[in-house]
């Protein structure tokens, strides 16, 4: 399998998926739509060397040409954000789950034998919790009478206190935004295609992913992207809650690798895998590990006591089906990792765009 097809190749993840495949000898083509809230102009144009079609992922006819000649697929091609989702509803549906579907559509009657998709941690909802008594609990959701009295963290059905836990790909789908519909649809609709027509596919559960190259400008990306625009501007990190909830964050290079690795391990075909760092992180320590890193530790956290609709309190990854089905081990670690990202925000222009998010929430009754 030498030949693949990145949809939205020219994006954060795929411009290091498409270096990663390129450095093992893969030949690499990409079609991505390049629009404006996620590209950058120094990234409105395919990695030198690589054939670029740009077009939508739901024109057929660009499909099709960009099916050619193709052993495998790897499908980015989505609308990213939790907030965005909740109000630009028919634009997700439309460019992730119709996209994914005319994208299955276009490779009915074409030779591609291995497709693997981005899905994400979103579609748990909140993650794994243990009661005091060490009992799992994998369907929790914090009631919105809690969120609007500042009670952040979720209680058991008795009313006690939970422990978070590493969540596995055993825990049970809960939806709690648009997007984590859209995602968990994607990731349906590839796992039955392939299942039907003789392909082998791999859906990858992504947790937080950053590092050099993510969309300062969308404030809908990344958190830590999030952060180092407001901070290269002079303008502290807005953390919705209370700053403590507990994410898993996973560098970028790591991410790229699983997607090779999930093209080449024949037993990985038909599962779900979590990709992640199998380590938990409080939002407003990682926010202030951030502006030590960009030398503005002045700028502390700006802890809002606010909550946004679909937000979730807790979720951060087991990764021993990647380790087992993979080979996958993260490389990177975010405290190791913080320089090197500083370093690129200060040579990237950013536009801080987090108070424009927040006054679209706001008005749309999304934040609490």
């Amino acid at each position: 399998m030498k030949q693949i097809l990145i949809t939205g190749g020219c994006g954060f993840i795929g411009r290091h998926v498409t270096e990663e495949l390129r450095e093992r000898g893969y030949g690499v083509r990409i079609l991505d739509s390049l629009i404006d809230q996620v590209h950058s102009d120094a990234a409105a144009a395919a990695p030198e060397g690589v054939d670029l079609i740009r077009a939508d992922v739901r024109d057929k006819a660009a499909l099709v040409e960009a099916l050619e000649g193709i052993d495998g697929v790897i499908h980015l091609a989505a609308e990213v954000g939790v907030g965005q989702s909740m109000y630009e509803i028919a634009r997700y549906v439309g460019g992730n789950d119709l996209g994914t579907a005319v994208l299955l559509e276009a490779m009915i009657d074409m030779p591609v034998r291995r497709i693997v998709v981005a899905s994400s941690m979103s579609v748990y909802g909140e993650g794994l919790y243990h009661t005091s008594a060490g009992d799992s609990i994998d369907s929790v959701r914090r009631r919105s009478v809690d969120i609007k009295a500042g009670r952040w963290d979720p209680v058991g059905p008795d009313g006690s206190g939970l422990v978070p836990a590493p969540t596995d790909e055993q825990k049970s789908v809960d939806l709690a935004s648009i997007y984590a519909l859209t995602k968990y649809a994607q990731e349906r609709a590839v796992l039955i295609f392939g299942e039907a027509y003789g392909v082998d596919a791999v859906a990858l559960r992504l947790f937080n992913v950053f590092g050099p190259g993510q969309a300062l400008s969308n404030p809908y990306t990344g958190v830590l992207a999030n952060f180092a625009s407001r901070l290269i501007n002079g303008q502290r990190p807005m953390i919705f809650e209370d700053g403590r909830q507990r994410r898993d964050f996973v560098h970028v290079r790591d991410v790229a690798r699983a997607f090779r690795l999930a093209l080449e391990q024949r037993e990985a075909a038909g599962h779900v895998i979590n990709i992640g760092s199998g380590n938990a992180y409080a939002i407003a320590d990682v926010a202030t590990m951030l502006a030590r890193a960009m030398g503005v530790p002045q700028l502390e956290p700006d802890i809002m006591g606010k909550a946004r609709s679909g937000d979730i309190r807790n979720c951060f990854a087991d990764i021993s089906k990647a380790r087992d089905l993979l080979g996958f081990e993260p490389r990177f670690r975010l405290e190791d990792c913080l320089d090197e990202l500083a370093d690129w925000v200060r040579q990237a222009q950013a536009v801080d765009r987090g108070a424009e998010m927040k006054r679209q929430l706001e008005e749309r009754g999304l934040v609490s």
